[in-house]
C-alpha cells in the first residue's frame, strides 16, 4: 500500500493518527470524519462542514502521545473555539506542530480499545478490551491470532471481565457486535497483508448509537 511504501521511504517509524484512519478506512473500519489543516481559516471551514462540536488535535507522525502533551481540544463549539484552539496548539511548547486534525466530537460512556500485535512467534495477532483510561489500569484484554473466524470475534468479546459493558444500560442501546465483530476481523486482514504493520492501537474505540467508530488510531511500522 502506498501509505505504507511512502511512511518508510521518509523514515517514519509510525503512521499519523489521520494516516492509520485511513488504512483503517481501506478495510472497512468505520472512523470519524475528520481532515488535516494548515491554517486557522482552514480549520474553520473544516469545522463547518464536519458539524460542531469538533476536536482539534496536533498531528504529524511524531506526535503520537497526544494526551500527555496536551494537544488536544474538546468540544469546541464554534468558529472563535476553533480559531482559539488553533491558536494554543500550533504555539505549543511541547512539540512542534505543523498541522492540525480536526475531527469529529463523538461522545459516549463506553470506550473499548482493539489493535493488532506482530508477536515473533505467531504473527499477527487481534486485541480486543476495555479501552480510554482504564487500558492500562484493568488490562482487561482478549487476544486471537489472525485469520479470526467470526466465532472468534464473538468469542473475544465474551472472554473479557467487562463484557457487560457490551450491553445496553443507561438508556443506551447494546452495542452492535456484529460491526464489532468486522472490525476485529478486518483488523487481523491488515496483519496478515502487510507484514510491515508492526502494531495497531485503536482506542478509543466509541459508539455511535450503538455501532463502533474508530475516534483515535495510531499504526506502528517495521522495516
Amino acid at each position: 500500500m502506498k501509505l505504507i511504501e511512502d511512511a518508510l521511504k521518509s523514515g517514519a517509524k509510525s503512521l499519523s493518527e489521520y494516516e492509520s484512519k485511513l488504512l483503517l478506512a481501506e478495510y472497512g473500519i468505520p472512523i470519524t470524519r475528520e481532515g488535516i489543516v494548515t491554517t486557522a481559516e482552514d480549520a474553520v471551514k473544516k469545522a463547518a462542514e464536519i458539524g460542531y462540536p469538533v476536536v482539534l488535535k496536533g498531528s504529524g507522525e511524531s506526535i503520537s502521545h497526544k494526551t500527555e502533551l496536551n494537544l488536544i481540544s474538546l468540544n469546541l463549539k464554534n468558529e472563535a473555539d476553533v480559531r482559539q484552539a488553533f491558536k494554543e496548539l500550533t504555539a505549543s511548547p511541547r512539540a512542534k506542530v505543523k498541522e492540525i486534525l480536526v475531527q469529529q466530537m463523538i461522545k459516549g460512556d463506553r470506550e473499548l480499545m482493539a489493535g493488532l500485535t506482530r508477536d515473533s512467534q505467531f504473527g499477527p495477532c487481534v486485541m480486543f478490551g476495555l479501552g480510554g483510561i482504564f487500558t492500562e489500569i484493568l488490562e482487561d484484554v482478549a487476544f486471537r491470532v489472525a485469520p479470526l473466524t467470526r466465532w472468534d470475534a464473538m468469542d473475544m468479546m465474551n472472554e473479557i471481565r467487562g463484557k457487560k459493558i457490551l450491553d445496553a444500560f443507561r438508556g443506551k442501546p447494546a452495542v452492535n457486535r456484529e460491526a464489532l465483530a468486522d472490525i476485529l476481523l478486518s483488523l487481523g486482514q491488515i496483519g496478515l497483508d502487510h507484514e510491515q504493520v508492526q502494531e495497531i492501537d485503536i482506542n478509543p474505540l466509541k459508539f455511535m448509537d450503538g455501532k463502533p467508530v474508530a475516534v483515535d488510531a495510531l499504526v506502528v511500522l517495521s522495516k
